[in-house]
């Protein structure tokens, strides 16, 4: 199976799991959960609030790393060979944001997730399947040598403008996508130095996801 076959494979399934959420979220056919204070979800019932449905879904980081795997992998399926620093840059956040995504919802989140009906669908997809595969891809076929050492750096454009985003728009709505990012509970210093961690963590995948790149660069020579 050639490169770009595995990675339109790999991209029909995250752009089924991004599809069938935003189905569950059209349609509020999502299982009636306990939604914590200052958290995302109060909407109204059926057509009145799908709006803000909507826009609580695609303010999710989950939701954000898996749009920008799918269109990386989309990508590389219609052509592995490509360059530039805004691609580089891209290459590393679908790698980096997935792993994040996929490390605090394990360690973090998971405990406490309320999952039910096709949600437990969409929830392994974005959350276990598509974390794992990224990663698992890139190690296994590439293409090699499109992580940069400036897009370690470049990367933490896409995170931190949605960082900002979620603070502002929180600062309007007093609610929040995740409970380390509730400023009304724990105030803005305290969710400043958690984004600052997430910041760090990022980096330090960024350095170990370029370190690798170079070894198996190497190797191929």
């Amino acid at each position: 199976m050639t490169t770009r076959r595995v990675y339109a494979i790999a991209a029909g399934i995250t752009w089924f799991g991004l599809a069938l959420g935003l189905v569950l979220t059209i349609f509020d056919v999502y299982p009636p959960v306990e939604i914590q204070p200052n958290s995302l979800g109060v909407n109204a019932d059926g057509v009145v609030g799908l709006f803000g449905r909507v826009v609580d879904s695609l303010s999710y980081f989950t939701n954000l790393s898996s749009l920008i795997v799918a269109v990386v992998l989309t990508m590389l399926a219609r052509n592995p060979d490509r360059g530039g620093a805004v691609w580089h840059a891209v290459r590393m956040d679908s790698l980096v944001m997935i792993t994040i995504t996929g490390l605090i919802y394990v360690i973090v989140l998971a405990p406490d997730a309320q999952v039910e009906g096709l949600d437990i669908i969409v929830n392994a997809i974005k959350h276990y399947i598509v974390p794992v595969m990224t990663v698992f891809l890139w190690l296994l076929v590439g293409p090699r040598r499109q992580l940069t050492f400036a897009s370690i750096f470049t990367a933490l454009i896409i995170p931190i403008t949605w960082a900002i985003y979620t603070l502002i728009r929180g600062e309007f709505i007093s609610a929040y996508p995740y409970g380390f990012l509730n400023v009304i509970a724990y105030g803005l210093p305290a969710v400043l130095t958690n984004i600052a961690g997430v910041a760090a963590l990022g980096i330090i995948l960024g350095l170990l996801f370029w370190a690798v790149d170079r070894l198996l660069a190497l190797r191929q020579k």
